[in-house]
Parts: C-alpha cells; sequence; structure tokens
C-alpha cells in the first residue's frame, strides 16, 4: 500500500487522506499529544514538510517533491506499522506554548501541573515573587522544571530524577532555554540525594502507574522507559515515598503539589487522616493534590 502511495498520492490533502486512513485502520491510540488521528497526521505532515504548525489551509493543495512525498510517508509509515509516538518521531514535544527535544530516554511530556504552572499556582501561592527554591522531583526531559524557573523567576531550581539518560535530555532542555544558571540537575533517587536541601515549593508528576494498568498499557506507551511509569502493585509507590519524606526537605510554609493520575480513591485510602487539596484541572479535581508542609503524614 505504501509503495502504491508513492506514484498515486501528490499533493498534502493526499498525503493527509491516507494518513488518516492509516492511523484509523491501525486503531493507533492518540495520548501523547494529539487528540484524534487527524490531528496527529496533520501534525506530522507539517513537521516534516518544516511548514507553520498552525498553517495548514493555504498548503492543501501544494504538490510534493519526490523526496518529500517519501519523507512524509516513510513517518506515516513509522508511526502506522511500529506505533512510535508522534514525539519521538519528530524529536519534539510541547507542553502550552513551550516545545522540547524528547527521545525514548524520556517519557513524552504530559502533566497537568504545566496548566497549573501558567497560573503560577495562585491562589495557593500567594506572592510568587517570594519563591526563592523549588524543586522538579522526577524531572525527566526537565519540561516542568523549565515552567518553574518561567513561572517563579526569582526561584533556583532542581531538576531531579534517578536516570542519568533522562538527565541528559533534561540539560539539553535546560541549554536550550539558557536556564543553565537557575536550573541544577541532579541524579538522585528521590530526596536521597537531597541531605539538608529545603524548597519553598515541591512538585513532583512521578511513575504511577499499577501493575494492572502496565500490563494493559497500548502499545505506543511501550516505547517509553519503564521506570517512568510503573509505581508498584497499586501505582502507590512513589507517591508514599514522597510523602513520607516531603517534609523534611520543605522549608516552614512550603507546599508540596503532586500529580497521581486515577489513583485520587486509592489515595486517600491509603491516607485518611491527610487533607489533600485537589487542583482544578482541564480534566476535573481527581489528578493533582497540593499539601502545605504541617498538612503532611508524620
Amino acid at each position: 500500500m505504501f509503495n502504491q502511495a508513492k506514484t498515486q498520492l501528490h499533493t498534502i490533502r493526499d498525503v493527509l487522506r491516507f494518513a488518516v486512513s492509516r492511523f484509523n485502520e491501525a486503531g493507533l491510540f492518540f495520548g501523547h499529544g494529539s487528540a484524534s488521528a487527524y490531528d496527529e497526521a496533520v501534525y506530522l505532515i507539517l513537521h516534516t514538510l518544516h511548514l507553520p504548525l498552525d498553517r495548514l489551509e493555504p498548503f492543501l493543495d501544494a504538490r510534493l517533491t519526490a523526496e518529500e512525498l517519501e519523507q512524509v510517508l516513510g513517518i506515516i509509515k513509522r508511526r502506522t506499522v511500529e506505533k512510535i509516538p508522534a514525539a519521538y518521531l519528530t524529536k519534539e514535544a510541547w507542553l502550552g506554548d513551550f516545545g522540547f527535544y524528547v527521545d525514548e530516554r524520556v517519557i513524552v511530556p504530559r502533566s497537568f501541573i504545566a496548566e497549573l504552572l501558567r497560573n503560577r499556582l495562585v491562589p495557593w501561592v500567594e506572592e510568587p515573587d517570594d519563591v526563592k527554591s523549588a524543586l522538579d522531583l522526577c524531572t525527566g526531559s526537565g519540561c516542568l522544571a523549565i515552567l518553574l524557573a518561567h513561572a517563579f523567576p526569582n526561584a533556583m531550581v532542581d531538576a531531579v530524577d534517578i536516570s542519568h539518560e533522562a538527565l541528559c535530555v533534561a540539560r539539553k532542555n535546560v541549554a536550550d532555554y539558557n536556564l543553565e544558571d537557575r536550573i541544577n540537575i541532579i541524579q538522585s533517587d528521590l530526596f536521597s540525594g537531597l541531605s539538608g536541601r529545603r524548597y519553598d515549593l515541591v512538585i513532583s508528576n512521578p511513575p504511577y502507574v499499577s501493575a494492572a494498568s502496565m500490563a494493559a498499557l497500548p502499545e505506543e506507551y511501550r516505547h517509553e522507559p519503564d521506570n517512568a511509569l510503573a509505581s508498584g502493585k497499586d501505582g502507590l509507590e512513589a507517591t508514599r515515598a514522597i510523602l513520607h519524606e516531603a517534609a523534611s526537605h520543605l522549608t516552614d510554609e512550603g507546599m508540596l503539589v503532586v500529580e497521581i493520575g486515577h489513583n485520587r480513591d486509592a489515595l486517600e485510602q491509603a491516607f485518611p487522616k491527610t487533607p489533600f487539596t485537589w487542583l482544578e484541572t482541564s480534566a476535573g479535581d481527581k489528578f493533582v493534590f497540593l499539601l502545605k508542609r504541617d498538612q503532611l503524614p508524620r
């Protein structure tokens, strides 16, 4: 079918229709930035052809050169057959207006915390300019650490991950944003390498996928590092450790913000006396909690 396409498709409109058909036929999963086969096809085609990602209409009837057609069909074939997330094919992912380099050493950035940082965590952080120290725990590609630095311009930020390979990606992204003087890259298993460090704000998007959910993940997620997804039998292994250790790494008025996927009910059952504040996101109030230092379990 792809060989036939090389001789029978001519315009971007032709290739777009072909891509959407192949993506739907293959039953691809769209959970890494795009919401549908159409959106993902548009993104991959425009990116491959070095066209503006927000300008499809003017180019729909443009004819492709033989070389361009081969490049576009190649990336469509890889997405269809190998089920590689689009971000790994383009080496690019976005959180709002912020773009990041990504590859298979890190999970594809996706976090409700990114939404919350756009408003600088107001009203929970009353004076954003007073945040002088912040931590992004389980930083992966460094995306949330970079958003932290932009949201709180007076803060020094530590970006921490257990994975040396992930931190190589984080360093590249930090350098791309010229934030080497404000973001410290630290290899550590959660708080283990942060002795003596205390922060006004700690955020974390840790691994939170349960064993049962890991076994049922779509094939696209199999391309991501397991240790950035899996968190024990119930998905709360990393979150439990964070809750037990965070108080000793927060300033007196410091606060902790953690994303936990679909684990709200399980977390509240595991910590029935902890007064979690659940923050409103575009998907509801079940995914990100906030705790002040004096509310953490002892």
